[in-house]
């Protein structure tokens, strides 16, 4: 069974004001993200390498350990790097709750299967192994947003492998920004919450 990454994600923004901040994948997540919560806008980051997004949430955690972090991550990302479920068992961030969609595929190039498409993977369980104790498989929208409800109340790691389709959300309206420009708006975002300075004005200003 599985549903709409995008219904999940409207639940989910639904959740989260932007005093939480957000680290999501590439690929049609990032589009679909930014128009289910355009009030997340500013306090998101899209990272454009796979097997970085959680490790980069990990570090915001344990950065802002008293800010809410969430990471939105993939399949084919977290396969990736399973290196860092070992990091999260062993360091327990209490902050830190991160959402695997996982439809299976490697969808941003056009489709093909990740390893858990077999059913023979599962990487709830392998984060259980690798000491995160909270870690579940949403096959329902209902289970889903039930485990975000937990996930972002939790005071140690909370996974939830959603298992979504593989349809992109159709007419919705492409991030109108490159990389560079975003990660300006997130850093600025950053520092009006936390009343902080990380980049100093340009040299050229």
């Amino acid at each position: 069974m599985s549903y709409s990454r995008f219904e999940a994600m409207e639940l989910l923004g639904k959740r989260l004001t932007d005093d939480a901040l957000v680290i999501l994948s590439l690929g049609g997540a990032v589009d679909e993200w930014y128009n289910a919560a355009p009030h997340m806008r500013e306090a998101s980051l899209f990272q454009q390498q796979l097997g970085c997004v959680s490790g980069e949430a990990f570090g915001l955690a344990v950065g802002l350990p008293h800010r809410q972090i969430v990471s939105l991550d993939t399949d084919g990302g977290l396969l990736f790097n399973l290196g860092i479920l070992a990091t999260l068992g062993n360091e327990q961030p209490q902050n830190l709750f991160i959402v695997v969609w996982d439809n299976e595929q490697y969808q941003s190039i056009g489709g093909p299967a990740t390893h858990t498409a077999k059913g023979r993977v599962d990487l709830a369980a392998i984060a259980r192994g690798a000491g995160v104790d909270k870690a579940f498989t949403a096959h329902t929208l209902e289970e889903f947003d039930a485990h975000c409800a937990a996930g972002l109340a939790a005071t140690e790691p909370y996974i939830v492998v959603a298992k979504t389709d593989g349809i992109l959300q159709p007419g919705i309206k492409r991030k109108h920004s490159d990389g560079r420009e975003d990660k300006y708006i997130f850093v600025r975002h950053v520092e009006k919450i936390e009343g902080i300075t990380i980049m100093g004005p340009s040299e050229h200003n």
